[in-house]
């Protein structure tokens, strides 16, 4: 439609350029008959006075061939009186100016502004003798427009609507290309991306599935260009680590975790963990990049992942309550996430075996949806049956002491099987379990009420805020002490589930402990009560 419109506009304008020739060709004056006569022309007598050759008074002059004779009277000062008279005069006038045809126009039209007349003539001899042209004194105003003004205003008209046309022509053409751009920009779609048009999905999520088939994330130049790209706006938190801070990335929130210079090992083992080949799953905290930003003063170790506003379970457990929905939903999304670590996948691509080392409520987010999301990577170890190695980072940091198992504290844990790893991640899924069974309400026998316990740390009615190996290991491995199960727990299923479950996960022999694939199946086909509110 905008080439057919911009072709008529084409059209318009070359007619119009046509009809203003067309115009100036017919204003022009018709030829004199003096450029016909003048292949004829001969030499004439003419009576003259006034301008005789050799100032002769009432004398013959004669023309050259093409001349003519004339006749004219002007407005003169005499010098005796001061006052204007007339003069008249005879004469010959030269071929030159088609026989001197343009001042005989000029005296005759206009006589009043020029204070001359002229009348010419070349019919015979002497044909000026008895001509007298009309003596019309000298003025200042103009005459009315004669038949040639006439003729150039019209020329004048023509071309200014020729512009007028052509300027309304340009303009209707760019309003009906401008119209036509913006309809074919509502058709298309209006991301490069799927995600960025379902908000259920993330822009950056979606980039990295399209980047990497094999879920390893995304290249490493990409990751370098997203840190550069990236906007810090506020600090969120601070650990042993380093700080995390919320950014953003094109508009979009991330997650950007700053690690101490003196936690270089912790930064490049989660680093080398997050680029584990088919390492993405939904209930593993989404990793976008890392990148080390420097100058020769200070250098900033980054890890770019998702952002998740519930914060962490530690958070989100201490501000709300749980229904037996929630519970199983958080429950059951934390025991995914962590079968997804320790299964070994086999083929080409492949992925290791891993254990996290460090499982505990402020080591795990709450996403939006109600479901966790495993981070903090820095201690995990990696396991191939292929090879038969375990890749422990050379790292001298240790896990929380307060989740950490029985053989991990009295240090009887082989690290020679990584069966033992599996095991003592386990003991700590069943502490995080009892943290968010103590915040799952259930009604009270014979009342309608509800209730549930205030948000506590595992054993933190008999250690220290911060406890040593020592505080732990005398009541882990000594006493044998374990959180304590209340006896509402009973009332509701998902807690009594629950609670058998994470017995039977801190058990002191590693070798009786249930597996994170064992609690992902039997949480996955327990049913629970949607209905029950929380007040």
């Amino acid at each position: 439609m905008a080439v057919s419109s911009a072709s008529v506009g084409v059209v318009i304008l070359v007619f119009i350029l046509l009809y203003s020739d067309a115009a100036g060709t017919t204003d022009t004056e018709p030829k004199d008959v003096h450029q016909s006569s003048n292949v004829n022309a001969r030499a004439l007598q003419c009576y003259c006075e006034g301008h005789c050759p050799g100032n002769l008074q009432n004398g013959t002059c004669e023309t050259r061939p093409g001349g003519s004779c004339f006749a004219a009277v002007e407005e003169v000062t005499d010098d005796e009186t001061g006052l204007t008279v007339p003069e008249w005069s005879h004469g010959c006038m030269p071929p030159e100016q088609n026989g001197g045809l343009l001042q005989c126009k000029v005296g005759v039209q206009s006589p009043q502004i020029h204070g001359k007349s002229i009348v010419c003539c070349d019919g015979e001899d002497f044909c000026n003798k008895d001509l007298l042209p009309e003596y019309v004194p000298k003025t200042t105003t103009p005459p009315p427009m004669s038949n040639v003004t006439d003729h150039n205003g019209h020329h004048t008209l023509a071309l200014l609507a020729s512009f007028i046309i052509c300027a309304v022509a340009f303009i209707v053409v760019v309003i009906a290309a401008y119209v036509i751009f913006k309809k074919r920009e509502k058709r298309k779609p209006h991301c490069l991306i799927d995600s960025v048009c379902n908000p259920n999905l993330s822009p950056l999520a979606d980039l990295v599935e399209q980047s990497s088939g094999s879920g390893s994330g995304l290249p490493l130049l990409v990751q370098r260009t997203i840190a550069k790209q990236i906007q810090m706006v506020h600090s969120v938190g601070k650990g042993r680590y380093g700080e995390v801070w919320l950014a953003k990335w094109r508009d979009e929130r991330v997650a950007v975790k700053i690690f101490h210079t003196t936690e270089e090992a912790s930064w490049f083992r989660e680093t080398e963990i997050y680029q584990t080949v088919l390492m993405r799953h939904e209930n593993i905290l989404g990793f976008i990049a890392a990148d080390i930003k420097g100058t020769g003063t200070w250098t900033q170790m980054l890890l770019i992942t998702d952002y998740h506003e519930l914060g962490s379970l530690y958070d989100y457990l201490q501000k709300r309550v749980l229904n037996p929905h929630m519970l199983k939903t958080l429950a059951l999304s934390l025991a995914s996430g962590l079968a997804h670590l320790h299964t070994e996948i086999f083929g080409t691509p492949g992925k290791p075996a891993i254990s996290h080392r460090d499982i505990k409520s402020k080591n795990i987010l709450v996403k939006r949806n109600g479901q966790c999301a495993i981070a903090d990577f820095g201690l995990a170890v990696k396991y191939s049956s292929e090879s038969d190695e375990i890749e422990i980072a050379n790292n001298t940091r240790v896990g929380t002491r307060r989740y950490m198992a029985p053989e991990a504290l009295n240090e009887t844990l082989d690290t020679t099987v990584f069966e033992s790893f599996k095991q003592a991640d386990m003991y700590s899924l069943g502490l995080v379990f009892w943290e968010m069974a103590r915040r799952c309400i259930s009604t009270i026998r014979g009342t309608k009420n509800t209730t549930c316990e205030d948000y506590a740390l595992p054993y933190q009615d008999v250690v220290p805020s911060d406890p040593s190996f020592e505080d732990m290991y005398a009541v882990v491995c000594v006493k044998g002490v374990r959180p304590p199960i209340p006896l509402r727990w009973q009332d509701e299923e998902i807690l009594v589930v629950l609670s058998k479950m994470m017995q039977e996960c801190w058990h002191p022999n590693p070798a009786v402990r249930l597996t994170a694939l064992r609690v992902k199946k039997t949480l996955g086909k327990l049913e629970t009560d949607c209905s029950i509110k929380i007040v």
